[in-house]
């Protein structure tokens, strides 16, 4: 990361690299920049709302997961969890760079074929795949099925004309410390079979001429900050037998504000493969899913400020809300934003951040700290990349954000902004 200056009186700015995309630094003028480009910049060119990834800083994270899970266990492949941010120009750079890439329905699967994804590094997941997404899959060459239910091995007897690589998800029995709409493991969890019927449906596999089973799944959940729960999914899947594969999943979460802490990747490996080497065959190929972990420090969004009002708290309302991030709505996931063009000046204001939404809920952070907002200012929220534009919507009629890419002073469209006109071809059958 370049070095940001010293932090100006009243400013944090010292903890805010910590939640900043690596690559940020502070123009003279006190404007913030990301990828040797200032924000001001990026604003005028493409507009707002719009969702800025640091390339570099991306890249580099990137290379920490697949160079040092290869280290610890040759036998290894990092997949990328792409719900996390399923945009082509995310696949192209996480094939470029090393990793496999799991999807999650027929759109996903769409997605990364454009972005030139070998088939055979792709991995499908899903607790409710349709017979046409399936078919979608095979006919594409995809590499690994993840089967989550029985329901799903009919459909795979049926359509199945020739050998086809399978994995089991299976239910852990882990509890993960996180929001509970994130958490994934549990004895409740809709995802996967429970151990005592994983058996059963490994059996059926194996008997099938074209199911190739090649080993078992889990995932414990998102944004888990406990190494241990990791090792202990780890313990946990050793139960389902000795398999060639074990894919134990994602979820290690990241530093969204100030006051958290969140593992360093070289902790979360080091946990993960400890516990491998003590509970599963040392032939065996490992697998991990990171998502969030890999792209979330690396986005921000970038909003202009519509109104400031003073009226008891004070509402510093932008041009965005829930429609481009949603998780705050959702998890009351914390974030940190900053007035982005006027980052040297002393923060004196704890105001109420709110969005255009009709909602009293779009509230997207409750007490950030700011120099007197005024309209016109640019607002940064820190740590956007994972699941914002995932999870954007139409909600009042918003239109889904820009995506750019910046590296080395240069900054790239990989995303262009929804318009009316595509907001309408939906409706085409209705109007006049």
């Amino acid at each position: 990361m370049h070095t940001m200056p010293p932090a100006p009186q009243d400013t944090r700015l010292s903890e805010l690299r910590e939640v900043l995309p690596e690559e940020s630094s502070v123009t003279a003028d006190g404007v913030l920049s990301i990828g040797g480009v200032p924000v001001t910049t990026l604003a005028e060119r493409y507009g707002t709302p719009l969702h800025v990834i640091d390339e570099t800083g991306l890249r580099r994270q990137i290379r920490r997961f697949v160079d040092g899970l290869q280290r610890r266990w040759p036998n290894a492949e990092v997949l990328f969890a792409s719900k996390s941010l399923p945009v082509v120009g995310m696949y192209r750079v996480a094939q470029e760079e090393g990793m496999s890439v799991d999807i999650a329905g027929g759109g996903e699967l769409r997605l990364a074929l454009a972005a030139g994804v070998a088939p055979e590094r792709l991995h499908f997941h899903g607790n409710a795949k349709t017979d046409a997404e399936l078919q979608m899959a095979l006919d594409a060459g995809i590499g690994t099925i993840i089967v989550d239910n029985c329901d799903e091995l009919d459909r795979l007897e049926r359509l199945l004309t020739r050998p086809q690589k399978l994995l089991l998800r299976v239910i852990p029995g882990v509890d993960a410390d996180t929001h509970a709409s994130q958490a994934t493991g549990g004895e409740r969890s809709k995802f996967g079979l429970p151990m005592r019927q994983a058996h059963a449906a490994i059996e059926r596999m194996r008997a099938h001429p074209f199911m190739e089973f090649e080993g078992v799944h889990l995932h414990i959940g998102s944004q888990i900050l406990n190494t241990r729960q990791f090792a202990e999914a780890v313990e946990k899947i050793s139960s389902a037998g000795t398999f060639d594969t074990y894919d134990v999943g994602g979820g290690l979460g990241v530093k969204y504000t100030y006051d958290e802490e969140a593992p360093s990747v070289e902790a979360y490996l080091d946990a993960i493969v400890a516990a491998a080497r003590d509970h599963l065959p040392a032939s065996a190929r490992l697998m991990i899913e990171p998502g969030r972990s890999v792209v979330a420090r690396a986005g921000i969004t970038l909003y202009r400020v519509i109104s400031v009002k003073r009226t008891g708290d004070v509402f510093v309302a932008v041009d965005g809300g829930m429609a481009d991030q949603l998780d705050v709505a959702l998890t009351h996931q914390r974030y940190e934003a900053v007035i982005a063009d006027r980052l040297d000046e002393a923060w004196t204001e704890r105001v109420q951040l709110v969005g255009r939404q009709c909602e009293s809920g779009d509230l997207l952070v409750d007490g950030a700290d700011f120099p007197a907002a005024r309209v016109g200012d640019l607002v940064a929220m820190a740590t956007t990349g994972a699941y914002a534009y995932t999870m954007a919507n139409n909600y009042n009629g918003a239109l889904k954000p820009a995506i750019v890419f910046v590296r080395e002073g240069e900054a790239r469209l990989v995303a262009r902004r929804e318009t009316y006109d595509d907001l309408l071809a939906l409706h085409a059958p209705a109007a006049l």
